[in-house]
């Protein structure tokens, strides 16, 4: 049993010494792809601003007015517009950090 360790144990060296890293460049319209993210995440940063306003101007006149269903659901569109911003401007952050991480693994 001890020289099946033994190369069960070299064996799980031999793996982690091999670089794995994802081949960015093997497809082909990658930079057309990154493009289009691009301007998709802008997209929906810009809209997901203008229903802060939005959502946040309504609430304000829907609790001043009594309308409080009006208010609760305002409410619910501003925090869903507030998620969809961090979301959006935390996506690149998260990949690049597991990019960074998986060769290390």
């Amino acid at each position: 049993m001890n020289l099946l360790t033994s190369i069960h144990a070299s064996a799980a060296i031999a793996v982690a010494a091999v670089g794995v890293y994802p081949n960015l460049n093997g497809v082909g319209g990658a930079s057309q792809l990154d493009t289009v993210i691009g301007a998709l995440m802008t997209i929906v940063l810009i809209v997901a601003v203008l229903m802060i306003a939005v959502c946040a101007a309504t609430w304000a006149v829907a609790s001043a007015h009594g309308n409080y269903q009006t208010a609760t659901k305002a409410r619910t569109g501003l925090l869903v517009a507030v998620g969809a911003a961090a979301l959006d401007g935390a996506g690149i952050a998260w990949l690049n950090f597991l990019l960074s991480i998986g060769p290390t693994l």
